[in-house]
């Protein structure tokens, strides 16, 4: 039972982040450089505030749940601003690349980058936070077993997903915001992705925080999918599988051969 606990919280929380990343990413090794690099940012976000809640532990000599609060505002800041750092970095490696082409275009878009760093922020964050989960989950014991919620693993792995999704979708609106400085797009990003980590303070109320956060995921993921310049013409016209013909063959007479008399 363990066994199939632990495999099914790991496919419901990362299946989709490797779905993603084996169709879309795996195949172009651009794509992977810029994956690898949006996972190194995150982790300096990590190490950031990790370094900084050790610090406010030492100079304010308590630690206690009063300071969590404050300590993922720090992180989610953190993560925002690594994410602008990860921004200007491809800005300056995709203007690099279009020197170098023949054409003067560069390889990437801003769109495929944009996605790209998003799942990547979105990959290693749910790692982080569902891998302790999944070692847990193995065993021994049984959950709920003092009168906790007897749905912590499930309910953990549909919320680690919800993250992946999140960030892909972020990185998307965030991106987009920052080549068009348009700081209202900036703004919600770093409001929505405070909420959602404030949500998570709710827990174990799941029905208050998972709820929210779903509903949060959704609206920014048309968001995202309008900011990529997504319509629902083409959403129809891909779900239909037609394609258009690109031309008519023509039969002319001359090229007939003429019928014996």
């Amino acid at each position: 039972m363990a066994a199939a606990v632990l495999l099914g919280c790991a496919a419901i929380a990362l299946g989709p982040a490797a779905a993603l990343v084996l169709l879309t990413v795996a195949a172009e090794p651009l794509l992977l450089i810029v994956l690898l690099a949006g996972a190194f940012f995150w982790l300096l976000a990590l190490l950031a505030a990790s370094l900084l809640w050790s610090v406010w532990v030492q100079l304010s000599g308590r630690e206690d749940a009063a300071l969590l609060p404050l300590g993922a505002a720090a992180a989610v800041l953190l993560q925002e601003l690594c994410r602008f750092a990860c921004f200007k970095m491809l800005k300056k490696a995709d203007a690099g690349l279009a020197s170098l082409s023949k054409d003067g275009r560069s390889p990437l878009s801003l769109r495929r980058t944009a996605y790209v760093s998003g799942l990547s922020f979105g990959t290693i964050s749910g790692l982080f936070s569902i891998t302790n989960i999944l070692a847990d989950s193995a065993g021994p014991g049984t959950v709920g077993i003092h009168g906790d919620s007897p749905y912590f693993f499930i309910t953990s792995a549909f919320l680690t997903m919800a993250l992946v999704l999140l960030h892909t979708f972020w990185g998307i609106i965030f991106f987009d915001a920052c080549e068009r400085r348009r700081a209202g797009g900036l703004g919600l990003v770093v409001g929505s992705h405070m909420l959602t980590s404030g949500l998570t303070f709710l827990n174990p109320w799941y029905e208050a925080s998972l709820g929210p956060i779903f509903i949060l995921t959704l609206c920014t993921g048309l968001w995202a999918f309008s900011t990529a310049g997504g319509s629902f013409h083409n959403v129809l016209k891909c779900l239909s599988c037609k394609q258009e013909p690109e031309g008519q063959a023509m039969l002319y007479s001359a090229l007939q051969v003429p019928p014996e008399g």
